[in-house]
């Protein structure tokens, strides 16, 4: 991912902190849940809550454009007992005991789950009542699922949920992340992102969806140690890629498009 950009010694320590932050993640899941509101002061920054609340106000919904970063399930936590809950997208677990223990845990503090196998109809209706949901999209996908856009100069099958979602909806997509500063945890609100809307539909899809995608990339290169690296993200292969195997998509890489 980083071909040519770092030495082997960096991306060795790069892995060091990946592993140390899981490992901090895991050691904190539990106490997620005794959280409370004036527990956050001193224990979460916040940069740019501005742009999430001039968004919000406007009242057609909010799509969290965000990947899994520092402590990602703290960060839903914490819009929660901020007053603002989110209808969180998820795939079930394959251990229901696990998958019961992790859902509570996440909707505790008032958020809601909406499972990723029936999501897209349910979240239509959050966001045209104004609602807040969260989408994860860096993730490899099926090509049914998603379209190819490039991440790390590599394409990657990513879901196209999002993009259909906001402009099927006018909801806003305001990318949000979170990382570790020290013993506590910094979240960044950056600003809404104006969404292509040319009329076509499948080229919007294509357009937004790399658009999104480069956000995420440009995060996770500031921060490369608090990014999930050890999901597949390039899973899934282009048509004309010799390590396909079944899977096809459109493709668009987001460097040569305007």
């Amino acid at each position: 991912s980083f071909k040519g950009e770092k030495t082997s010694g960096d991306i060795n320590a790069i892995a060091k902190k990946v592993f140390e932050n899981l490992g901090m993640n895991f050691m904190e899941f539990c106490r997620l849940s005794w959280l409370k509101t004036e527990d956050l002061t001193g224990y979460v920054e916040v940069e740019g809550f501005e742009n999430f609340e001039r968004a919000y106000k406007k009242g057609k919904g909010v799509i969290f454009l965000t990947g899994h970063f520092g402590n990602w399930e703290l960060m839903a936590i914490f819009y929660a007992l901020k007053g603002y809950p989110v209808d969180i997208v998820v795939r079930d677990l394959d251990s229901p005991i696990a998958d019961e223990f992790v859902k509570w845990v996440r909707t505790v503090a008032g958020n809601r789950i909406v499972s990723k196998d029936r999501s897209m109809r349910e979240l239509l209706r959050i966001v045209s009542k104004g609602g807040v949901v969260g989408i994860l999209l860096d993730q490899n996908v099926t090509w049914n699922e998603g379209v190819f856009v490039y991440f790390f100069n590599e394409l990657a099958c990513t879901n196209k949920g999002p993009a259909l979602l906001a402009l099927a909806s006018g909801a806003a997509i305001v990318p949000t992340f979170i990382v570790r500063n020290g013993k506590k945890h910094r979240i960044i609100i950056g600003e809404e992102i104006t969404i292509k809307n040319s009329g076509n539909r499948a080229a919007d899809h294509l357009k937004n969806t790399a658009l999104f995608t480069k956000v995420i990339e440009d995060f996770a290169r500031q921060y490369p140690e608090q990014w999930f690296w050890l999901h597949q993200r390039w899973k899934s292969r282009p048509e004309n890629d010799p390590n396909r195997g079944t899977e096809k998509a459109a493709m668009i890489d987001l460097r040569h498009s305007r």
